[in-house]
């Protein structure tokens, strides 16, 4: 697995939304985009993540961001989450994981003594232009909002 990393551009991609209508990176130029990648929607982990983006909205947009929750779920799994937990972002389906390894987020993992390839929780903060400009890697799901604003607050 060989994760993306500040400096490098953002592959362009395009997945289909919570509605099952496309949404590309592009669609995105002159904002910044907060790529997060999750495993799983409606699990524990992720919908603590996904609380967490969801109540800080206000200050992400102050910050000129736009939201992009990313995982492997089929799109009709999407609004279930959305309206479950009165989420306020866009919620992007990788079915097939091909942008997750364009991303090298894909790769193997390890649970209960079980080793199997899947989706690891990476975030990417893309720039105006399209760049990588952050990869947070290490954080609690608690704290994924926390450590995505702080460093916003710290580099604008």
């Amino acid at each position: 697995m060989q994760t993306l990393t500040a400096g490098t551009p953002a592959p362009d991609f395009t997945l289909l939304n919570q509605e099952g209508e496309p949404v590309s990176l592009n669609d995105f130029k002159g904002k910044k985009v907060l790529a997060y990648f999750y495993p799983k929607a409606m699990t524990p982990g992720c919908t603590v993540q996904a609380c967490g983006l969801r109540d800080s909205k206000a200050e992400l947009d102050a910050l000129n961001v736009v939201v992009l929750g990313i995982s492997i779920d089929p799109v009709k799994r999407l609004p279930k989450f959305i309206e479950r937990d009165n989420l306020n972002f866009t919620l992007l389906s990788d079915e097939d994981h091909a942008v997750a390894e364009q991303f090298g987020v894909w790769g193997e993992k390890k649970f209960m003594g079980k080793v199997y390839d899947g989706l690891h929780r990476i975030s990417f903060l893309i720039n105006e232009e399209g760049m990588i400009e952050h990869v947070f890697n290490k954080f609690k799901t608690k704290d994924h909002h926390d450590v995505v604003l702080n460093y916003l607050n710290e580099n604008q």
